[in-house]
């Protein structure tokens, strides 16, 4: 019997009702080319019909690598329209770590750009699931072809425009698979489902303020949660998608002023780079309406803030993990937070906030899962549930079964709950300083350190200490054409924070070691003082 009052949710009808309504509409920008949504809508029917033409039934897994191209976003609509699963990899994995999520997911096809060809070309014999492989040239990348493979315009060309439904059977079936980044052992694949995917993106929708007018910049990953499910939210409201091949804080300026940009997603160690840019300066403002920057990926410092909105941002902050669609909770502004000074509105800004609508509510839980007292002070594990949680972990029932003991995704992330009921992170479970004792935040010191105006960016680890057990490090890289001492910052740190909370050792670096989505790689800083067992006293 047919559900008349009853739609199965999925992202797909978001970009049908925008091809019917902005058929015209310039829907994606890439160099010199543009498409408007009706040819989106055709290009995605003729990929979708050319991976039915390759064997790709539905639920087969088809994995793209590629950076924000036009056709990694039709790649969000053409798979699902199957319905196929959609592996968007890390464009800044090792071959091995291609391979193996190659061969954990099963993927069945590997689109993957040319110039990125060569850092899998070793690993993809041998995979017997894996069927076949499609070159996308881009010129722009300045790669050559690659012969070996069927290319990405042979494969296209099997496909047709005979319409398929935008529709989906169920709403449960996994629209995508997305790898968490594996940095304490093998990367885990986390499903998300079309009825997850729309509703996480109907929320980015209200929360980052986007409207029909929206003009979007892709600086953010799309393989990083489906581009925070920013990928099917855009295209619902029938915004245009600007895409960037290489977002370089120079290429992210120069597509603000030539293309109206109106929002962008980025981590706030890209915000970082962007502020300190030569070509830095005021962001648009559309009639009136303020440029929107919506950050998260890892907390952002009033600092940082407070630099973006002297820009003219409009600074939207949220929180999530891979495992929560992107984001699940937003710093949400109080009225009455505009009367009070810029320093302490920027700090109250700094928190993660409530859950977002349509998630359930957010809690800060303790080894009982009992709330902890709201006095923004006790800290306990960050958990969550609800239609913002994925499915699950694939082909991994025992990591599935500890992350929702209880009934709730625990996060492994500490935090605090504000009497207001904000809740704030502390830190990771895994990179809580305990001294003595004490607990120390590596996130509350290193907000400390770039309050500091020659610092960067800062990352705080433990160190082996002989007599309190572990003290903290910082590492330091400090703006272009400024200087600091170590001693300097480390007395910075102490005029604001508790003196057992300032780094015992400060060491000043040229780079700090981060992921393609911008998270510093505190493992890689932490791990050779524990390999050795090195022992540093001040």
């Amino acid at each position: 019997m047919t559900k008349v009052s009853i739609t199965e949710l999925t992202p797909g009808t978001m970009l049908e009702r925008s091809a019917d309504v902005f058929g015209s509409k310039t829907a994606i920008v890439y160099e010199h080319t543009a498409l408007t949504y009706e040819e989106f809508r055709q290009a995605t029917i003729r990929t979708a019909r050319a991976l039915l033409a390759s064997g790709v039934r539905p639920g087969d897994r088809v994995a793209y690598l590629m950076p924000n191209l036009p056709e990694m976003l039709i790649a969000h609509f053409a798979v699902p329209l199957i319905p196929a699963v959609l592996v968007a990899i890390n464009t800044r994995l090792s071959g091995p770590e291609i391979e193996y999520i190659l061969d954990h997911s099963g993927a069945s096809i590997l689109v993957v750009d040319s110039a990125l060809h060569p850092v899998v070309a070793d690993h993809l014999d041998g995979r017997p699931e894996l069927r076949e492989v499609v070159v996308l040239h881009d010129p722009a990348s300045g790669a050559g072809p690659v012969a070996s493979h069927t290319s990405f315009d042979e494969f296209v060309a099997r496909g047709s425009d005979e319409p398929l439904p935008f529709a989906v059977d169920d709403e449960e079936r996994t629209i995508s698979i997305n790898y968490t980044s594996g940095t304490t052992g093998r990367p885990k694949g986390v499903m998300y489902s079309h009825r997850g995917g729309y509703l996480n993106a109907i929320a980015e929708l209200i929360h980052s303020n986007h409207v029909p007018e929206s003009v979007y910049l892709w600086t953010l990953p799309m393989f990083h949660c489906n581009g925070w499910c920013t990928t099917w939210a855009v295209t619902a409201i029938g915004g245009t998608h600007i895409c960037l091949r290489a977002p370089e804080p120079g290429a992210i300026w120069k597509a603000i002023r030539e293309h109206g940009v109106t929002h962008l997603n980025a981590a706030p160690t890209v915000l970082v780079s962007m502020v300190n840019h030569p070509d830095a300066g005021p962001l648009p403002q559309r009639d009136g309406n303020p440029f929107v920057v919506t950050t998260a990926g890892a907390p952002p410092s009033p600092t940082i803030i407070a630099q973006m909105n002297e820009l003219g941002a409009k600074m939207v902050h949220v929180y999530g993990l891979t495992e929560t669609y992107g984001p699940y909770s937003i710093c949400e502004p109080q009225p009455e937070w505009a009367d009070v000074p810029l320093e302490e509105r920027v700090r109250l800004m700094a928190r993660q906030g409530v859950a977002f609508i349509g998630a359930d509510p957010i809690r800060v839980v303790d080894e009982d899962m009992n709330d902890v007292p709201r006095d923004g002070e006790t800290m306990g594990e960050v958990v969550m549930r609800g239609n913002n949680v994925m499915k699950g972990y694939h082909d991994d029932a025992d990591a599935t079964e500890r992350a929702f003991r209880g009934g709730w995704f625990h996060s492994g992330d500490l935090g605090v709950w504000h009497p207001d009921g904000y809740i704030q992170l502390r830190d990771r479970s895994k990179d809580i300083i305990i001294s003595g004792g004490e607990n120390i935040s590596t996130i509350e010191v290193e907000q400390a350190i770039v309050s500091h105006d020659a610092v960067l960016e800062a990352a705080v680890v433990a160190m082996p200490h002989e007599k309190w057990g572990e003290r903290p490090i910082a590492y330091v890289t400090l703006k272009p054409g400024a200087s600091a001492e170590p001693d300097e910052i480390i007395v910075h740190v102490r005029d604001r924070l508790a003196h057992f909370k300032a780094p015992d050792v400060v060491e000043i670096v040229d780079q700090l070691p981060k992921t393609s989505t911008g998270k510093i790689q505190k493992f890689v800083l932490r791990e050779p003082l524990w390999a050795n067992r090195e022992t540093r006293i001040n």
